[in-house]
This record gives C-alpha cells, structure tokens and sequence, in this order.
C-alpha cells in the first residue's frame, strides 16, 4: 500500500503531495524534509528505493523533480518505479512536455491524473489511455457546466 506521495523539487520544495494514511500536520512537515534529505543525498549509483522508518520510500528523478512514493516493506519496489514512471508519461501526455511549472499552476489537474490513476494508496487503472480519457471527459464535463 503506498502510504504517501510526494513530488519535490531539488531545493526540497514540496510541489505536490498526497497522503493516503493519516498524519498530523507537523509530522507531514517533517517526513518531507526528511525524504528529500533521503533522496537527494543518495549517490546515482544506488537504487532507487531505499528502507525508510518501517516502510520503503522508492523514488525517481525526472529533470529536476523527484518523484517518491512511500510503500509497505512487503510491496515490489519495480511495481513501484514502474507507476511513477506511468504516472510521469501520463502527466506530460496530458501536459505536453510537462514541467514544473505545470504542476504547480495546475496542481488540481494534477490531483484528478492522481486519483483516476491511485486509489486509498492502491493502483486503480494502468492504462494509460483510458486515465487520460476519463481526465479528457472530466475536462468536457467541467467546461459544459461554465
């Protein structure tokens, strides 16, 4: 189960995050200055996952974004970089050639990607196409209605 996921930049500016188990608001504050310092001080030449606390933060780079996800101990590390990197495609398919700039001034639709893909901390779709043609659908459906 992923417990959180958290999107940073280098300078450990936290561009996005989604809680799927609960936290009080200082705790949050503190696992995400402590999972950057995790992530970005970790040599290249080691993997991309690494144990955390009781759980596994699994992560990767993409420009100057890092991309974590906070798993159970038992769960496949590859299952995981593997929906971050879906995750990814489907952002810049959506976004064309997405940045950061996108996330941040468009973090709702960022947040409707994430929920049509993850659902209570758990894959919900895998296909690329059908999460972008329910975000698409979305998209209709709020423009009709203003």
């Amino acid at each position: 189960m992923i417990r959180f996921l958290l999107l940073q930049n280098r300078q450990g500016k936290t561009r996005l995050s989604k809680w799927y188990v609960p936290y009080e608001d200082t705790e949050k504050q503190a696992i995400q200055i402590e999972c950057h310092k995790v992530v970005t001080q970790r040599e290249a030449k080691f993997t991309n996952f690494v144990e955390w606390r009781t759980h596994k933060l699994v992560y990767r780079r993409y420009a100057g974004l890092f991309f974590t996800l906070c798993v159970d101990v038992n769960d496949n590390e590859l299952a995981c970089l593997e929906a971050i990197h879906l995750f990814v495609e489907v952002l810049d398919q959506y976004f064309g050639n997405v940045c950061e700039l996108d996330l941040v001034f468009n973090f709702h639709k960022v947040f409707v990607i994430l929920d049509e893909y993850f659902l209570a901390g758990e894959v919900m779709e895998t296909s690329k196409k059908e999460i972008l043609s329910r975000v698409h659908e979305i998209d209709r459906l709020l423009d009709a209605s203003s």
